[in-house]
């Protein structure tokens, strides 16, 4: 496995020694619950603040979450693209809610070991939520024409980004021009090889989608 967290801090180089230690200890963390529970594939580790931690981050390329900031992370696994935003942004609060308990027991433990008071994590379906965020954030968990309609009622009516209306923030690779007019939204795509050098990036992009429902 490389644990080059020094990637990170070669993008993100406002980062305080305390986030940088955080950002240091994912790796060990996510090795030690993978050789327990297959939380991120064996391939996938080798290149794990590539694939993992730094396409979470993609989405801090778009948007620096305002202190405040209520923010749901729709199926977030072992934690992406949540936890990595949570120590990027200590000042937002992060929800990360998904379906399987065992990966919600990692997203726990590793928010605790990590010393993240602004995570909080849930085992429950997205649709089962009763509380409103300004944003939610996901990795492509599932096609657009499911997972929208889980999340169109969860916004908050003030809008604390002026840049930003809420919305959405999801993480995608290949194309998304179909699957996103076929619901007749607006969006704004934001290329990550943009931001990033690395081969990886180069069909991976921050699909944002402003919230047009009833205010």
């Amino acid at each position: 496995m490389n644990p080059d967290h020094s990637l990170i801090q070669s993008y993100f180089q406002n980062l305080s020694h305390r986030q940088l230690e955080q950002m240091e200890q994912l790796a060990a963390l996510y090795q030690d619950w993978n050789s327990k529970i297959n939380v991120i594939s064996r391939k996938d580790m080798d290149h794990f603040y590539i694939h993992h931690v730094l396409h979470s981050l993609g989405i801090a390329k778009v948007i620096a979450f305002s202190p405040g900031t209520k923010v749901l992370d729709i199926g977030t696994g072992g934690g992406f693209p949540g936890i990595p935003l949570a120590i990027l942004f200590p000042d937002a609060h992060f929800h990360l809610v998904d379906s399987i308990g065992k990966k919600v027991a990692v997203v726990k433990d590793v928010a605790r070991q990590l010393g993240l008071k602004n995570v909080e994590a849930q085992q429950a379906r997205a649709e089962s939520l009763n509380r409103t965020y300004h944003f939610v954030v996901s990795r492509a968990v599932t096609q657009m024409e499911k997972f929208y309609p889980w999340v169109q009622r969860k916004f908050r009516k003030e809008d604390i980004h002026k840049d930003f209306p809420n919305g959405v923030f999801y993480l995608k690779g290949g194309e998304v021009d179909e699957e996103l007019e076929a619901l007749d939204l607006n969006y704004v795509p934001y290329f990550l090889e943009d931001y990033f050098k690395e081969p990886f990036f180069e069909t991976k992009k921050v699909i944002y989608i402003p919230y047009e429902g009833k205010r």
